[in-house]
């Protein structure tokens, strides 16, 4: 996924979503939220993602939902991916994506990923 093809999460959820360090080759964003708030359809290239707080999360892409209950201090990868979230537990979510920006080697990945692995 190339990543103007999707929506960006810091224009869709501005006050979710705050880019913290970004140079040519990564963008980092920090998300934090509570439990009830939903993000608007974004998306993510090639990420990885490191969980600050446990939370529970439902993410919806293409008619498919995915619940994820995701523990403290893991890192994990996130295929590039669009879909929404929905903070499903009762606790806040505060996380950190590490976005590449360069393209993945030997082309895209496989269609149908949704949630880190």
């Amino acid at each position: 996924m190339h990543q103007d093809s999707y929506q960006d999460p810091t224009v869709t959820d501005p006050g979710l979503y705050t880019v913290i360090f970004e140079n040519e080759r990564i963008r980092v964003l920090e998300y934090r939220d509570g439990p009830g708030d939903r993000t608007s359809p974004h998306g993510h290239p090639d990420s990885v993602m490191v969980t600050l707080t446990s939370f529970k999360r439902r993410l919806t892409s293409g008619g498919r939902q995915v619940e994820l209950e995701l523990p403290v201090g893991r890192a994990r990868w996130l295929d590039a991916q669009e879909h929404a979230g929905e903070n499903i537990g009762d606790t806040a979510t505060h996380s950190i994506f590490i976005e590449l920006k360069e393209p993945r080697p030997g082309g895209p990945a496989a269609e149908g990923s949704l949630g880190p692995r």
